[in-house]
């Protein structure tokens, strides 16, 4: 009878060691105070003694990058979609004002490749040294006829931190008249690309056709794989000196559904179109498939990544402040009393 071992059956103990290995380094360049970034125990740990906080709550968030990955796979480019990874992440707990402070990682595929794998978590960690998150731990699945040759999902765990007096949103402080500023998006972010990938199919669009408009990249695929930013370094300090009353990562659902998560019942929002630029990516979408207004809005950010309500009498300064960060900054409405009709309206 043929000796059979976990190898044969399409499982190399050997390939995830080395993997391992490789990635101890990469990993241990985003360590920070609090963290232990040595790989191989059961369980991670984080020391919150070394934290200055005084009244502290914790927050996680978990996501992945939807079929965004499918892009990845088809051009065989993986440096970027670990970034992708924690921004989703990162950028939700910002939300409610916290600080991040470590991250986990769940990378499965039917059989392991060693290089792929590394890019991915290469990419992943370089997400958390650009949000001060440590990546402390993670999981990597080899499940063979779980995946087709090449292929892989992606998912990340966040836990982050907030003085319980600085959590957000403040729904009791925001009132009529109230400012909201929105960041600029690198483009689609990691939302809607179920829908762009029809979009392709549709009108027998390839990855690898050049651009089709002006752009820093010079493939639809390239473009497409524009990381997600991470708005952590230049968010948290305002956020610390209780200058945002409310913010909001614009993720699926758009404009219309994530920005009333942020105020109270009696509010809405009035938002300017014209107050920010709408990258081209989104006018092409829109006339690809014919797309309604409405559906653009609840589907994709329409370049706007993460929006913030603020007092009318901050406005200015925090726009000052953001026009030193890599961000393009926009003024781009106000709170209105809503009792009755949508949330979101557009002028």
């Amino acid at each position: 009878m043929q000796k059979l071992n976990y190898k044969s059956a399409g499982v190399n103990i050997d390939e995830g060691n080395a993997l391992v290995t490789s990635l101890k380094e990469v990993v241990r360049a985003t360590t920070r105070p609090g963290a232990d970034t040595r790989l191989g125990g059961f369980g991670s740990i984080f020391d919150l003694k070394q934290l200055n906080y005084k009244d502290p709550l914790l927050v996680s968030g978990t996501d992945g990058v939807g079929t965004k990955l499918k892009i990845a796979s088809e051009l065989n480019n993986h440096t970027t979609i670990g970034q992708d990874l924690v921004a989703m992440c990162v950028n939700d707990i910002l939300a409610q004002g916290a600080e991040p402070l470590f991250f986990l990682d769940y990378f499965a595929t039917g059989k392991l490749e060693k290089s792929q794998a590394h890019s991915v978590i290469a990419g992943i960690a370089d997400g958390c040294k650009k949000s001060n998150c440590a990546l402390i731990g993670g999981e990597t699945a080899e499940m063979p006829g779980m995946y087709q040759p090449g292929e892989y999902d992606l998912a990340g765990f966040c836990v982050g931190i907030v003085e319980r007096e600085q959590l957000l949103p403040k729904k009791e402080t925001i009132k009529k008249s109230d400012v909201i500023i929105g960041l600029a998006s690198s483009g689609a972010h990691s939302n809607g690309y179920s829908l762009i990938r029809k979009l392709l199919e549709i009108n027998t669009i390839t990855l690898t056709d050049p651009a089709p408009f002006q752009s820093e990249y010079e493939t639809i695929g390239e473009l497409l794989l524009a990381p997600t930013h991470i708005y952590t370094q230049a968010v948290l300090p305002l956020c610390k000196q209780d200058l945002i009353k409310g913010i909001a990562h614009i993720t699926g659902g758009g404009l219309l559904e994530n920005i009333p998560r942020m105020l109270p019942e009696h509010l809405g929002v009035e938002l300017n179109r014209g107050a920010w630029e709408v990258p081209t990516l989104f006018d092409w979408l829109r006339e690809l498939g014919n797309i309604e207004q409405n559906e653009m809005d609840r589907t994709f950010n329409m370049g706007i990544g993460m929006a913030f309500i603020v007092d009318s009498n901050e406005a200015e300064a925090i726009l000052r402040h953001f026009k030193t960060s890599e961000f393009e900054v926009y003024s781009i409405g106000k709170t209105f009393k809503a009792s009755q009709g949508p949330r979101v309206i557009f002028s």
